[in-house]
């Protein structure tokens, strides 16, 4: 199975970690949360969920990663500044390995400089910060560009999963 690492900060839209976290974790494949501080507690903006950092983003290597996953919520705005994730997120895009970003996850993919010409979509109010960042936004419940899955809101969950286990079936039968 796949190793999925999911980046997480506090603030995160509660659904959009939890429903795709369980859902991936009872296929078998092995997750990851990283953030900032190995052993943080973050919690999700509802109150619903609560998860603890198991690493931080200085001493994870993206190679060790088949695919990522980015929560939506106020987490990417969290977590978009800090130069390791950046470069954890550009190094996974360069391998060509899944990036699955759903609601204001995109957010990270502006920061990392990875949207120029791809065609995405996210919550639908950041519509002008994707364009601006020189993506092709559309407004559909997920959206598959090469290795990039989006979707918008938690509403799309199920559509951003069957995506997600779509693109890890097609890796790991390469």
């Amino acid at each position: 199975m796949s190793k999925i690492a999911f980046l997480l900060a506090g603030g995160f839209e509660d659904s959009e970690m939890k429903v795709p976290y369980d859902s991936l974790k009872s296929d078998g494949h092995d997750t990851l949360i990283i953030g900032l501080k190995k052993g943080e507690e973050l919690k999700g903006k509802n109150g619903e969920a609560s998860y603890q950092a198991e690493e931080a983003i200085e001493s994870v290597k993206a190679a060790d990663f088949d695919a990522v996953v980015i929560p939506g919520g106020s987490s990417p705005e969290g977590l978009r500044t800090n130069e390791s994730i950046l470069r954890f997120v550009k190094e996974l895009n360069e391998a060509g390995k899944p990036i699955a970003a759903i609601c204001h996850g995109p957010q990270i993919l502006i920061s990392a400089g990875l949207l120029e010409g791809r065609t995405i979509t996210s919550y639908p109010p950041l519509k002008d910060d994707m364009v601006n960042a020189g993506a092709n936004f559309v407004d559909e419940e997920v959206v598959v560009d090469g290795n990039f899955i989006t979707s918008r809101t938690p509403k799309d969950e199920p559509a951003f999963i069957r995506e997600i286990k779509h693109k890890l079936g097609a890796s790991v039968s390469r």
